[in-house]
């Protein structure tokens, strides 16, 4: 479960505090899917790196699995980020330097879970079911833009998070990219029961959510 309680988010200025988030509140059992959408700067993305325990809200709290990641030491919250959530963004943020399959195990190099020994055969795993078996030891500049976006969904992936969370999954891609890439975040999530939260500009995308919500002028409503 993913509860968020009257989360806000200020951030001061030279003119006083500027407010990004006011009072959100709602909450996520496992295998929901949601949207949210709203325009440039209303703070979904804010929202996002909250929930991901990324930026602490300004009051408030969020509990995923009963845990208040904001409660922990760095090290621990580094970990249970780790453990528990999965990114996707915009761009892709893959290293060039590393092959597709490299990219997608960088999540278990700092892992003590006793998974971690059949993280190379999960990748291949997920690499096959994201279509990219045949691709493992390509460097991201030898993929095409959905393709990189693929890559970086199988990485979000890789420890089996408990919270997926993506941030303009398909703001990059042309039309038949983007549709591809949502299909197959939507077959994935169904196959691992996972929290989905999906934050795009895209009407199309989020209406194949079951549930949406709108963020602008500080009001957070389920459409």
């Amino acid at each position: 479960m993913l509860e968020v309680e009257g989360v806000s988010k200020e951030y001061p200025s030279p003119q006083g505090s500027i407010r990004i988030l006011s009072e959100v509140s709602f909450s996520l059992a496992r295998g929901e899917a949601v949207s949210i959408m709203g325009p440039s700067g209303s703070g979904k993305s804010t929202l996002l790196y909250i929930m991901g325990a990324l930026e602490p809200p300004t009051r408030g709290r969020v509990t995923l699995d009963g845990r208040n990641p904001f409660e922990l030491k760095e090290r621990e919250l580094a970990a249970f980020r780790n453990r528990e959530i999965g990114f996707v963004f915009q761009d892709h943020c893959l290293l060039p330097q590393c092959s597709v399959i490299e990219n997608v195990l960088t999540p278990t190099l700092v892992s003590n879970s006793s998974d971690a020994g059949d993280a190379a055969e999960r990748a291949r795993s997920l690499l096959e079911e994201v279509g990219l078996g045949g691709r493992v030891n390509h460097r991201p500049a030898e993929l095409s833009g959905g393709e990189k976006q693929r890559v970086a969904l199988a990485r979000a992936l890789i420890m089996k998070p408990l919270l997926l969370l993506c941030d303009e999954p398909t703001g990059n891609l042309d039309q038949k990219s983007a549709e591809a890439v949502a299909s197959l975040l939507f077959e994935l999530h169904r196959r691992g029961e996972m929290i989905l939260v999906v934050v795009t500009h895209n009407p199309e995308l989020a209406a194949r959510f079951p549930t949406r919500f709108r963020l602008a002028d500080e009001r957070f409503q389920k459409l």
